[in-house]
């Protein structure tokens, strides 16, 4: 029962909000526990060599870099009042990628910093958390552990972000989630809107919804989850109101080791990266897919992953692909070697703006 906990951990920094679980239910290390208060640290630890061929500049660079995911450590708490669990989260992600730009300064950001209340009646989080719309596209995606492709100028890795699916962004929020109605879990929320139309008399007057319907059973030792998601909302100024609105699905089979996912997205008027403070100057479509299959042998889990993202919104095409081995040392320390592939074209233009071949070697350390 240890090591499952401590494999929760290490996951529960994404996972759980996939899952809609408590975060102070899978935290590894608790530090308190008596008279119904609990309080609980996690953390999650990693670096990788990476080694990067990229065709369009004509350079290759060598680089220590953290993965998709970032080092982060989360404090947990919990309390019993009566036929309330009153519980909160608070995590701190920071990035190693820094330390030649800031070399004693290193970024912090707070993704998840929130309260939750919960009873019979299911669970309200209020606060700062992960957005439901393509929050279980990222969250399952299989090389969520690893590298994935090139990103931000700043160097941090993006993973599947735009090559498949959005970034759920952590957002202000007030989410209700039910109980599990045997393996249904619906969620929704309203969040801070932003501000798509920045001008004279710009205003959201209502907030940016967001929702996340997931189901899971097991049907004659076939493990299967399903999903749907989505958001919605509006930002106006003067002259111009832009309607932003996205659909999120997905599913997910696996049996005796082997493992397919298929997810996807369609979007109007949001630009398939991250939704953020910016003008749009009109409605545009997006859509994107990503396919994956892993198969586990022992300690090892072998993944095969390809996805596209096509951008009338963001002026873009992109495809990448993935190949990966995943070797769990124990259940706190695992390995990972990674290879991939990403391309990006401007459509307009049919001009290639990024052409690389990227080999990752990393480490993982989790509790």
């Amino acid at each position: 029962m240890k090591n499952n906990n401590f494999r929760k951990s290490g996951l529960a920094i994404a996972m759980m909000a996939a899952m809609g679980a408590s975060a102070g239910a899978n935290a590894a290390i608790e530090l308190y526990n008596e008279d119904g208060t609990s309080f609980s640290v996690d953390g999650y630890f990693n670096a990788f060599y990476v080694n990067r061929d990229d065709k369009v500049a004509d350079v290759r660079n060598s680089d220590v870099k953290m993965g998709f995911l970032p080092n982060t450590i989360g404090f947990n708490f919990s309390k019993e009042m009566g036929d309330l669990t009153l519980g909160g989260r608070s995590s701190f992600w920071s990035t190693i990628n820094d330390s030649l730009q800031s070399p004693t300064d290193t970024a912090i950001d707070v993704r998840q910093l929130y309260a939750t209340v919960d009873g019979s009646f299911g669970q309200v989080l209020i606060g700062k958390d992960f957005g439901l719309y393509a929050r279980s596209n990222i969250f399952l995606d299989e090389i969520l552990m690893g590298f994935g492709s090139p990103g931000a100028a700043t160097g941090v890795s993006f993973g599947n972000i735009r090559t498949g699916y959005p970034y759920p962004n952590p957002s202000a929020q007030i989410t209700y989630r039910t109980p599990d109605m045997g393996g249904l879990n619906v969620a929704a929320g309203i969040f801070e809107p932003a501000n798509t139309t920045p001008g004279a008399q710009s205003e959201q007057s209502a907030p940016r919804f967001e929702a996340e319907v997931t189901y899971s059973a097991d049907l004659n030792g076939v493990a299967l989850t399903g999903w749907v998601n989505g958001r919605h909302q509006s930002s106006e100024n003067a002259t111009t109101k832009i309607d932003s609105r996205g659909v999120g699905y997905g599913v997910k089979a696996a049996v005796a080791g082997l493992s397919l996912t298929a997810s996807g997205f369609t979007s109007k008027g949001d630009a398939p990266v991250l939704i953020t403070d910016g003008a749009l100057a009109s409605e545009e479509d997006a859509d994107g897919y990503l396919v994956q299959a892993s198969y586990t042998l022992g300690a090892n889990r072998f993944v095969l992953s390809y996805g596209e993202t096509d951008s009338d919104q963001g002026n873009f095409e992109t495809e990448n692909m993935s190949v990966a081995v995943f070797h769990d040392v124990n259940s706190n320390f695992k390995l990972v070697a990674e290879y991939n592939m990403f391309e990006q074209e401007t459509k307009s233009t049919g001009v290639k703006t990024a052409d690389a071949n990227t080999l990752a070697l990393g480490a993982v350390v989790m509790f």
